[in-house]
């Protein structure tokens, strides 16, 4: 039989629906589901996955506790050589859950862990040192080739072969350093690199940079009694029973609604969708949120010249950056074509 599996997936992979299923709660089923018929076809008579443990992506991110002790008890159950989580792609919730889950079952079980997830899926950013994980593309039309990875190197993890660098192996980096034995010393190493830049030519380097995203702030509002300003929240904040859905964490989309007519926010007109934080004060009083009645108040005083009838609102819990920009691109085109002059952008 080779090495055992279990293959965890959310709702979706599994078969049991969208996002209306969203809230389904950790089941464990024998067999393979979704995209484990193809896992197992890579994995051969090399290894056979036991069992697929499913689990809703709101559940999981909403009740991460609770969900994450009966999954790993599902898990250890089965007492597998290897569990494979996804692959994720782009998708926020499911990248988070399955980087969680295969923290715990490291930590809780002592057993190596695969994923896949897009590079810029916040779970990726969030697990990939505590888990190997396989750079995958951003959707699942990037399946078998993100399958073709995850399936050798959870075959070399659960037979317990020793893992080559993240260049050999195809997972993304860990933050690990090891000690190597080179035929230069360091100082020279660095030499020819130098000389290589110096003369165009391509070279690698030891110690990739971070990049850092570098913004130039706007010049100062000069008189802000008469100037448009708008609000703009990554804290949740959303009409009464979020009629657009907007996710708690990773989310996917950001919401617009009107405040024409109102001079502030009690329990009937609003509530924040926002995971990670007690949501109690902010679901009494969304004003501590998005501070509509002050703004009302300084309006009338003539402290500042008009708000925005609308505003804008996202959950930055878990988000990717790349929804982050794509989000704010879209957001500040329809503040500019409305003639809006400042933002007022608050969070949690």
């Amino acid at each position: 039989m080779g090495i055992k599996v279990v293959h965890y997936i959310n709702q979706f992979y599994g078969g049991i629906g969208g996002e209306d299923k969203a809230d389904y709660t950790p089941e464990k089923v024998a067999g393979v589901k979704g995209p484990g018929m193809g896992l197992q076809a890579i994995l051969g008579d090399e290894g056979k996955i036991t069992s697929t443990v499913i689990c809703g992506d709101s559940y999981f991110n909403e009740n991460v506790d609770e969900a994450l002790d009966t999954i790993i008890k599902m898990i250890s159950e089965e007492n597998p050589d290897v569990v494979i989580a996804g692959p994720a792609f782009n998708a926020g919730r499911y990248g988070v859950a399955c980087g969680a889950v295969g923290k715990a079952v490291v930590e809780k079980l002592n057993i190596p862990v695969v994923s896949g997830m897009y590079n810029e899926n916040p779970g990726a950013d969030m697990y990939k040192k505590d888990i190997y994980m396989i750079e995958t593309a951003n959707s699942a039309a990037g399946m078998k080739d993100a399958l073709s990875k995850i399936a050798p190197l959870a075959l070399k993890l659960g037979k317990g072969e020793a893992i080559g660098t993240p260049e050999a192996e195809g997972y993304m980096p860990r933050g690990v350093r090891k000690n190597i034995f080179c035929e230069e010393r360091g100082a020279k190493r660095a030499v020819n690199l130098l000389i290589k830049k110096i003369n165009g030519e391509g070279f690698e380097t030891e110690y990739p940079m971070p990049v850092f995203d570098r913004v130039d702030p706007a010049e100062p509002v000069q008189d802000v009694t008469k100037v448009k300003i708008a609000l703009v929240s990554s804290g949740g904040p959303v009409p009464k029973s979020n009629p657009d859905r907007i996710e708690a964490s990773s989310a996917s989309k950001y919401g617009k609604y009107s405040i024409a007519g109102m001079d502030n926010f009690d329990p009937s007109n609003g509530e924040t969708a926002h995971g990670g934080y007690d949501p109690v004060y902010a679901n009494q009083d969304l004003d501590r949120v998005l501070p509509l009645d002050v703004l009302r108040e300084m309006e009338s005083n003539g402290e500042v010249g008009s708000l925005h009838e609308f505003y804008y609102t996202t959950v930055g819990n878990g988000t990717s950056v790349a929804n982050s920009k794509k989000f704010a691109t879209e957001i500040a085109q329809d503040l500019k074509a409305a003639g809006v002059d400042a933002v007022i952008l608050t969070s949690t």
